[in-house]
């Protein structure tokens, strides 16, 4: 279901009824003819549908996290805001970038169309920018020929299942943040899909290596053998960024998790 096109056609509807209420019926009324209910009815919600439709399209828009693939990062059950400005202006519904603002930068945490199925919306970490060799060998990361930096920060409870998984400090550009890996997942990329540029990667029983396309990302999740990413279905163009997700606003299980994160 595409959320915004909804809210568009709602919009349309709604200022249609406002202006006919506006600039049709409100001289009828003058002479003591009533305007037809559902045209008042209708006109009501346009100022409302007009905010919430420019709020969601420019500035921000709510998200739930509905998988795992970016814990300790961010959680099941995480309601998330996500910046919809800082990698560009956007034209709601086609997505078409108007206004340059920012470009991804490595580390961030950014929301965006699944290039297998744009109707679906993802959330990984930028790993790879245009033009960058990213190697993901014996889940070790390394970027044009350097090694990213990872510390051990003890193990990580999977409270619903209840197991451990060993979590590490890594530090990609400018930002450090939390990943975890599992001791019995192989190393090797298990399940992979055709995609674009499927040429720049080498699959190997150690795990990938590939080279990013101008205009694409690569993605990955926090939760390293828990995700299907960018190692599994490819790269991500620049036309399906969505925004940064950047405040973490609920959590039903649990408050303490409203906050920012890395």
């Amino acid at each position: 279901m595409n959320f915004a096109l909804i809210l568009f056609v709602l919009l349309v509807a709604s200022g249609v009824l406002w202006a006919l209420d506006h600039f049709v019926a409100s001289r009828r009324r003058s002479v003591g003819a009533k305007s037809p209910w559902w045209v008042e009815y209708g006109a009501s919600f346009f100022p409302v549908i007009l905010v919430v439709f420019c709020l969601r399209s420019f500035v921000v828009e709510p998200f739930k996290i509905p998988s795992g693939s970016m814990i300790p990062t961010l959680l099941v059950g995480d309601f998330i805001l996500v910046n919809k400005w800082t990698y560009g202006i956007r034209l709601p519904v086609i997505n078409k970038k108007i206004i340059e603002v920012n470009q991804p930068k490595r580390g961030d945490v950014m929301v965006f169309r699944f290039p297998g199925d744009p109707s679906l919306d993802y959330i990984k970490r930028v790993v790879g920018l245009p033009g960058d060799k990213v190697e993901y060998i014996d889940k070790k990361l390394t970027i044009n020929g350097q090694a990213m930096s990872q510390k051990e920060a003890g193990d990580y409870l999977h409270a619903d299942r209840l197991y451990y998984s060993s979590r590490f400090t890594e530090k990609l550009g400018d930002v450090e943040h939390n990943i975890i890996t599992d001791k019995d997942a192989p190393a090797f990329v298990s399940q992979v899909t055709p995609y674009a540029f499927r040429e720049n990667c080498t699959y190997t029983s150690r795990g990938v290596s590939c080279t990013v396309p101008q205009g694409h990302y690569f993605m990955m999740g926090d939760n390293r053998d828990g995700s299907f990413d960018s190692r599994g279905w490819g790269f991500v163009p620049e036309q399906n960024i969505v925004g940064k997700a950047f405040f973490i606003w609920f959590n039903f299980s649990d408050l303490k998790r409203i906050g920012s994160f890395h």
